[in-house]
């Protein structure tokens, strides 16, 4: 049976390429609306599939959306939550996410696994001839797992390189008749010899509707290198939800500058979202503009035309029109119409200097800095350009350059803890700092005297000690209660400082599975499990936060025996 897959899998993986639009069915039997569109942008990512609404409720089937075999499941507290994916005779791959649970099957598939780990958290990759299922057969039930925000499906079909595709190529039909909204437009110099208006530096342009729903702006007087960027967003038909457009061009003169596509990206690449939009202008307000130039170290895949990477060269004597065309899938349009008039006046010209500072981090090579008790490395490549890095250090904080500024890699940020006892070692750890001065844990690893983090984001770091240990609170369990009628039993786990970092609990000595859901803290266990046996159970669960503090929760508790 794997040798037939084998040979189904390399035959059509080239028969796949002609994206066959009749193939896949919808994973749900309700009518498709979307709460978010393939590659719109999300935080330091594109969105890789379509978010299905599930009419704010979990619990609905989810159906095969074609013939194959699950070949990945993927439980965990965080993402994806609970995930299934299923590899398709054609080469390509459906993914489910944000479950709730799976079909009787693949439940007793993945439980025996995960009570053999003892784990809730688990990925397993099953042999293609051990969970086979048929198109529009149940294989789950939609959720909140993870980090959905919300009740819904994540959905995604992947090509036989894993890279996530749109989903609408294949014929899933949504109803959109609304053009995308363009927000904002912004203009950019690219280097000190250019201007807009007479200043360097981004300009926020002040948008004209016309009578047909496009825009026009007003004359700009602009010389050198510039280029453009813009806010918008989409709207589809029974939601209001603000998606992702699918496709802008832009052109000079009716000749084409740039186009981006958002149809297919791979997991690789998807972290250069940073350097697309304007990052900076993201983080101060929670906007994205969508540069439409390329700048140095952008290799995404989604640029499909480029000349001269987007930027406009402007020079005097000659008269430009610009135009950026917006799109959603459906082919709904928008636009705007930039007049550009060539002047170099330099009486209104400045060009603001960078701030140079004491660390100089080059993009092409590692750097290594040092400022008391803390060293910082940033490696090859981390960042997008040459930086100047403003690192200070104020009373026990220590500022690690700004936000503002993306990185690509992990840095690492080691604290010397020689000063320190080991009891207090023990309690402390790395903790990064919101903008109102809250300590958040960033991942500590302790060797002897020293501590390190690994980051991708600038920010102000300090170490915390944290000496209170995780709370436990139950929620529908009583010490002596009998809960026969129950098919589950509740826990509430906190810590509000370090952080939850793992738990435990056994009935009788036995380990039972408990499912974690950090959006609310809860704990929960199924009685259908069918571990407790016994009449009488004794019950320990025990909690660890992330620097080592312990909590213990022991009772009884009664439930009748068949």
């Amino acid at each position: 049976m794997r040798f037939i897959w084998i040979i189904l899998l390399s035959f059509s993986f080239l028969q796949a390429q002609n994206l066959p639009e009749n193939y896949f069915k919808s994973p749900l039997d309700i009518p498709l609306v979307l709460s978010g569109t393939f590659g719109e942008l999300r935080g330091n990512h594109f969105h890789s599939g379509l978010d299905i609404k599930t009419q704010q409720r979990t619990g609905l089937k989810v159906l095969a959306s074609a013939s194959g075999y699950v070949s990945r499941i993927k439980i965990s507290h965080w993402g994806y939550g609970k995930a299934l994916y299923v590899t398709h005779p054609n080469g390509y791959t459906s993914v489910y996410a944000h479950l709730n649970h799976f079909n009787k099957e693949i439940e007793a598939y993945i439980k025996k696994r995960q009570y053999a780990k003892e784990s809730f958290e688990i990925e397993v990759f099953p042999e293609a001839n051990r969970l086979q299922v048929k198109q529009g057969e149940v294989i789950a039930y939609s959720g909140n797992t993870g980090g959905s925000g919300g009740p819904h499906l994540h959905f995604e079909i992947r090509d036989g390189k894993s890279r996530p595709m749109n989903p609408m190529l294949f014929g899933f039909d949504i109803k959109d008749t609304y053009k995308p909204e363009i927000s904002d437009l912004f203009a950019y110099t690219a280097n000190d010899t250019s201007y807009i208006n007479g200043k360097n530096g981004r300009q926020k342009l002040r948008l004209i509707p016309l009578e047909n729903g496009d825009y026009t702006t007003e004359n700009i007087k602009a010389y050198g290198k510039i280029g453009f960027g813009i806010s918008s967003i989409d709207k589809l038909n029974y939601a209001p939800n603000k998606n992702g457009v699918n496709h802008i061009q832009t052109s000079l003169n009716g000749n084409t500058c740039l186009a981006v596509d958002f149809n297919k990206f791979s997991f690789s690449e998807t972290r250069y979202l940073n350097q697309y939009i304007d990052y900076e202008y993201y983080i101060e307000n929670k906007s994205r503009v969508q540069k439409l130039f390329i700048e140095p170290n952008n290799p995404l895949s989604i640029f499909k035309e480029n000349k001269d990477n987007g930027y406009l060269e402007i020079k005097e004597g000659l008269s430009y029109n610009y135009l950026i065309k917006v799109k959603d899938f459906k082919g709904n349009t928008s636009s705007i119409r930039v007049p550009i008039t060539p002047k170099k006046d330099s009486s209104y010209y400045f060009s603001p200097q960078k701030k140079q500072t004491s660390y100089l981090a080059k993009r092409n090579h590692a750097s290594v800095f040092d400022i008391e008790d803390v060293d910082i490395y940033i490696p090859k490549n981390a960042l997008y350009e040459d930086t100047y890095l403003a690192i200070k250090k104020e009373e026990e904080n220590y500022q690690i350059h700004h936000r503002t500024t993306p990185l690509h890699y992990n840095i690492t940020i080691g604290f010397d803890v020689s000063q320190y006892t080991e009891a207090d070692k023990e309690k402390l750890f790395i903790a990064r700092l919101s903008d109102w001065g809250k300590p958040y844990y960033s991942r500590t690893y302790k060797k002897a005297n020293r501590f390190t983090t690994k980051t991708r984001s600038f920010g102000t770091y300090k170490l915390v000690a944290d000496n209170a240990p995780p709370l436990i609170t139950p929620v529908n369990f009583r010490n002596k209660k009998w809960m026969s009628n129950y098919r589950y039993l509740k826990f509430k786990i906190e810590d509000d400082l370090s952080g939850i970092q793992s738990y435990r609990a056994t009935i009788n000595g036995k380990f039972i599975l408990m499912e974690y859901d950090y959006k609310t803290d809860l704990l929960t266990f199924d009685f259908n499990d069918n571990i407790v046996t016994e009449t009488e159970n004794n019950l320990k669960l025990i909690v660890i936060d992330n620097v080592g503090n312990t909590t213990t929760f022991e009772g009884t508790f009664y439930r009748k025996t068949k």
